[in-house]
């Protein structure tokens, strides 16, 4: 039986209905319609379905809405402020980070949370903080590129 639960997603409160055992992932995408968070492998082992939970990269496939609790949650689509990328989103745009675009919310949320943490993160960090998202399309010098230029502008910690 679904109960009453509060979640506060990109800010803002949020009340769904839904089992206390569902993934978060099924949640954002089929209550609130955030779709930003992808199903790939549904073990937490792809890193598509990345969502930040009071800054730190999780797996929201493998996450139950109800472990949530009062927590902050961040998807993709709460980056964008007012108009404006997030300076890591446009340094994925900027280095053509991306090709299909099935992993590119997880990893940028992966690399947020990386920048957020070390603010100038070595090479060896960011592939260290990115194995768990995986790219089918093999752009990974792209995506460490990306990450660096946003890291050395000092923009991406907003």
């Amino acid at each position: 039986m679904p109960n009453t639960i509060q979640l506060k997603i990109n800010g803002s409160s949020h009340s769904v209905a839904a089992e206390v055992d569902r993934s978060l992932l099924s949640v954002l995408r089929e209550e609130l319609k955030l779709t930003g968070a992808h199903y790939g492998c549904g073990e937490g082992q792809c890193g598509a379905c990345t969502v930040l939970l009071d800054g730190k990269a999780i797996r929201s496939c493998i996450t139950t809405v109800g472990s949530v609790g009062n927590r902050s949650v961040q998807t993709i689509e709460g980056l964008e402020k007012n108009g404006v990328l997030h300076p890591v989103q446009q340094a994925f745009l900027d280095a053509d980070a991306l090709q299909c675009g099935y992993c590119t919310p997880g990893m940028i949320l992966s690399a947020v949370a990386l920048v957020q943490k070390t603010p100038s993160p070595t090479e060896p960090e960011i592939e260290h903080a990115l194995q768990g998202n995986m790219c089918r399309c093999g752009t990974y010098r792209r995506i460490v590129r990306a990450v660096q230029s946003a890291a050395a502008k000092g923009r991406a910690n907003r």
